[in-house]
């Protein structure tokens, strides 16, 4: 079985609803990006970055996957399906995604502020001042902030590196390291970028190019992709 690896970002959420920093004129609902999510921001007003958090966590949860993130799940009928994704929402997993890497973190998590390792599911909305650990630190936001290495940037490059097909849907591929990526998929590997954009983008030769929407484009895309090439 091919193993098919889709790299996704904003865009794909954004169809859902969600709201992208990059078509908010650089401001996340009125906020610096350096005053709500950076390590700095998090020790000089812990309490705007929570609240700032619990608000996009609220906006995840109102949100509902969309037809491009349950397409993708079909394509696990015949092909072994990898997501990573530089978003933080779990719409891919609600979609019924099974395998799903998150590079920036999760927002529907959270995690001590001293021990890394220490990862909490939640079924609310809200971090507040004084939720600690098992250990006793502050809880925060299980999301790697601007400034911060992305743990699971090895794990991803891994994945890339055994890749038979190689899908982006909905990033401008101007985020690093995760845009790095694609410098790790083999020179077999057939690579699609699904994005209205597109055109826009300075993209290697090898790629095909689809300058759909998500939604649009993606299903189309899945249809052509199981009758074509699964095993």
């Amino acid at each position: 079985m091919k193993r098919l690896v889709v790299f996704t970002g904003a865009g794909i959420s954004a169809e859902s609803g969600i709201k992208t920093f990059r078509d908010s004129g650089g401001l996340w609902e009125n906020h610096a990006v350096e005053d709500v999510a950076t390590p700095q921001a998090w020790h000089k007003n812990p309490e705007l970055v929570l609240e700032f958090y619990n608000q996009r966590r609220k906006q995840v949860m109102a949100a509902q996957p969309n037809a491009a993130h349950r397409a993708l799940v079909e394509l696990e009928k015949g092909f072994e399906v990898i997501v990573i994704t530089q978003n933080i929402d779990d719409l891919h997993e609600r979609a019924g995604s099974s395998r799903v890497v998150h590079l920036h973190g999760e927002i529907m998590k959270s995690r001590s502020s001293l021990n890394p390792s220490l990862i909490y599911p939640m079924n609310n909305d809200r971090i507040q001042l004084g939720d600690k650990c098992e250990r006793g630190s502050q809880l925060r936001p299980h999301i790697v902030w601007f400034g911060e290495s992305v743990p699971k940037m090895d794990e991803a490059i891994m994945i890339t590196e055994k890749a038979d097909i190689f899908l982006v849907i909905g990033t401008s591929l101007a985020v690093y390291p995760a845009a790095s990526l694609l410098q790790f998929t083999p020179d077999h590997t057939l690579t699609i970028l699904i994005d209205p954009n597109a055109n826009a983008h300075e993209l290697p030769k090898n790629f095909t190019v689809i300058p759909e929407n998500a939604t649009h484009g993606v299903p189309q895309l899945v249809n052509k992709l199981l009758k074509s090439y699964a095993e």
